[in-house]
């Protein structure tokens, strides 16, 4: 063997092995892009799919969940309005819950007209753990209303923690409202925050020395 065909041989051994076969076919051919394609399309959809779902699940629970709270501030409101002595804080309390009772009609109406749920189903479509959060708030709201009538500065205590419950119940009717596009529920909730925030100006400046 000459020199030259000693390093032809030596060329041959290290050159690449040339790529194709069956494998390289398969995954090169038409039939398997297309099924690639189809599968990506697929996941695709089904993503968006839960994504849209998930959407509209959250937001019945979210004005389920707002409407649950509505009802609760309204409970406290009519139970310590009356004990209040500042006639300006008895006055708006008066404004805030007819504000909250219209809010409370009109969002009712427009509930069980979208999602026709019987009052029994209300609490599923809001979620066990909401519902036990909203009614632990609630009642502790009522108990430190209790013990600030107990320690004779009702008024003071009253004015802080009902701003507070204007400010969540503002703050989630935002939410909602910058998460849906129908009209007629984002007209009832622009009309409660409008006058919402009316009221928490005024509440939320009370002052006992005035």
């Amino acid at each position: 063997m000459d020199k030259q065909e000693y390093l032809n041989q030596i060329s041959a051994a290290n050159r690449p092995a040339k790529s194709g076969g069956k494998l390289s076919k398969l995954f090169s051919s038409k039939i398997f892009l297309l099924i690639v394609g189809a599968v990506a399309v697929f996941i695709l959809l089904a993503i968006i799919g839960a994504v849209l779902s998930g959407s509209r699940g959250g937001m019945e629970s979210d004005s389920y969940a707002l409407k649950m709270r509505i009802d609760n501030t309204m409970s406290v409101v009519n139970n310590y309005r009356k004990l209040i002595k500042s006639s300006v804080l008895r006055s708006d309390s008066v404004s805030l819950q007819s504000v909250l009772s219209n809010t409370n009609r009109d969002l009712d109406s427009y509930l069980a007209d979208k999602y026709k749920r019987k009052s029994s189903e209300i609490n599923k479509a809001i979620g066990e753990k909401k519902v036990e959060q909203l009614t632990l708030e609630k009642d502790g709201l009522e108990a430190e209303l209790f013990e600030a009538k107990i320690n004779g500065n009702l008024d003071r205590i009253y004015a802080h923690k009902l701003s507070y419950e204007i400010s969540v119940i503002m703050s989630e009717e935002g939410k909602i409202y910058n998460g849906d596009s129908d009209d007629t529920l984002k007209s009832i909730l622009s009309t409660s925050y409008t006058s919402l925030e009316n009221l928490y100006n005024s509440i939320s400046n009370f002052s006992e020395a005035k």
